[in-house]
């Protein structure tokens, strides 16, 4: 199961299939965290940070997994048809230069972020939880004990965000294949959402496919 889900999202952010699958079979052991994804009405969706200034490619650089917009759309008509929690949160950076900060058009949403939310967390941490208003006591206050995560930047936010609530207690699941994230020094995209896959599964989170996610 863990190889046929990690072959999904590998398909989808590089063009071959197994560049995930070869990362996370090495790094776990045999049988552990099995990716399987079972039904929860009340789990909360958490899309994280798509802004239209992650469409600066002068600032940010080259990018991967074209199909994130589309994967995070998916998740959200799937959410809403089931009537199920839906938590957006903004980044509304306090850097002068930063695409996302709260003065800047590329604060706003991308046009895939569509209908009003359960709740608007905003924040100027990697961590969704910290921001404002305060999403663990918002889960808490209604129950919540599942997630799935989405958005932009695979390693940054969202990675952070999946660790945050893993030690606290939630039930993790990262949607790689609705995730993107950009070259950084020497490593490519795709190279860093291989080992956002390989820290955070079995450990922090279980690493799902949009798919996968669309059937629980």
């Amino acid at each position: 199961m863990l190889s046929a889900i990690l072959g999904l999202c590998g398909s989808r952010l590089g063009n071959r299939p197994d560049f995930v699958v070869r990362i996370v079979a090495r790094s776990l052991p045999r049988g552990r965290h099995d990716a399987t994804v079972t039904e929860d009405a009340n789990a909360a969706l958490v899309v994280i940070d798509v802004q239209q200034g992650f469409d600066d490619l002068e600032y940010w650089g080259p990018r991967n997994n074209p199909d994130c917009e589309a994967n995070v759309a998916a998740l959200l008509a799937h959410w809403r048809r089931n009537d199920r929690p839906v938590v957006f949160v903004r980044h509304d950076s306090d850097e002068p230069q930063s695409p996302l900060r709260r003065d800047a058009p590329g604060n706003a949403f991308k046009d895939v972020v569509t209908g009003a939310p359960d709740v608007l967390i905003t924040k100027q941490t990697n961590s969704c939880f910290y921001g404002d208003p305060d999403l663990h006591q918002w889960l808490q206050q209604r129950a919540i004990k599942r997630l799935f995560l989405c958005g932009i930047t695979t390693n940054h936010c969202c990675e952070t965000t999946a660790r945050m609530g893993g030690n606290l207690g939630y039930d993790v699941n990262f949607v790689l294949d609705a995730t993107h994230t950009f070259d950084r020094g020497d490593l490519t995209a795709d190279e860093l959402a291989k080992a956002t896959a390989t820290n955070l599964h079995g450990e922090f989170a279980t690493v799902v496919s949009t798919r996968d996610a669309l059937a629980a």
